[in-house]
């Protein structure tokens, strides 16, 4: 919560409502941030908007960025909050038709894999080899119509919301973060000849990073902790689910999206770009240490 500038004990704590000066409020427009009353609130998909910012209009207020509406976590405010999270569905469902036309050899060819022989004889393939774009590539194909259409559902429901919250920047700098921590744990724990695929690790990274737009808003979290249990319960008791890449991806996700709704705003921008170079260190890291294990 913010706080007025110390002054004197008669001094208010709380700043006042730009359209009424007069009445204190621990209330900010989640777009330009500025300080509302519960009679200028307007209910928006992601906290609350001033009267300026629910109409379209901006300026006219004392604060500097009422000028330039944001995200909650600073991003730019986008005409279709969630083009992105369509975009990404759309190339997962691309990818999927390219996998039931072109057969098992385009899979082979950018899953998830270690080192190992695809085809013997033939060469040793995998990270290891030098492939290391199957930690990306593998983010985007899936094993079967239920694996697809199950995370593609997961993906509509808390993609939409974060990239609303975060910008599209911030929101694709997760999804890939969390997806690349989720093959990079999953390549250094795994079996290096057992192959995984699958869009499980950006989501849990997305997963965690609900659980901190919930904290940020004061909202209810059992909802997202029941979910997100249950998801975990189905992680590690059914068979054939690379639970590397769902806690390495979620692990990932919920400090970047920490980062992203909680940084200080003079630092934020540093703090939450910094949060996702630390992660791809990190994921570089792992990829380099297991590498060095198999070869």
């Amino acid at each position: 919560m913010d706080h007025a500038a110390a002054g004197p004990p008669e001094a208010r704590s709380l700043p006042g409502c730009y359209r009424h000066p007069d009445r204190e409020t621990g209330i900010r427009c989640t777009r330009c941030e500025r300080p509302i009353c519960t009679d200028c609130m307007v209910n928006a998909s992601v906290g609350f908007h001033c009267p300026d910012c629910a109409s379209g209009r901006t300026g006219g207020g004392p604060a500097p960025a009422a000028s330039r509406p944001r995200t909650l976590a600073g991003g730019t405010i986008a005409a279709d909050p969630r083009l992105l999270t369509k975009v990404l569905i759309g190339v997962n469902l691309a990818l999927f038709l390219a996998q039931l036309s072109v057969g098992d050899r385009f899979t082979q060819q950018f899953e998830m894999l270690g080192r190992a022989y695809i085809t013997f004889p033939g060469p040793v393939e995998g990270v290891a080899e030098g492939q290391w774009y199957r930690l990306l590539t593998a983010m985007f194909l899936h094993g079967s119509s239920m694996h697809i259409l199950f995370n593609m559902l997961s993906l509509w429901w808390l993609g939409g919301p974060l990239e609303g919250a975060l910008g599209r920047a911030r929101y694709l700098a997760l999804y890939f973060c969390s997806g690349l921590a989720g093959s990079a744990l999953t390549y250094l724990i795994a079996e290096p000849n057992q192959p995984s695929l699958g869009a499980s690790g950006a989501i849990f990274g997305l997963f965690g990073a609900t659980a901190a737009l919930v904290r940020r808003l004061n909202a209810d979290m059992r909802p997202v902790v029941i979910l997100l249990a249950i998801n975990l319960v189905f992680t590690f008791t059914w068979a054939d689910i690379a639970w590397e890449a769902h806690v390495g991806g979620l692990v990932a996700g919920a400090a970047i999206g920490f980062a992203m709704l909680h940084a200080p705003r003079e630092r934020r921008t540093l703090v939450q770009y910094g949060t996702c170079a630390l992660v791809l260190v990190v994921v570089v890291g792992l990829t380099l240490l297991r590498t060095a294990q198999l070869t």
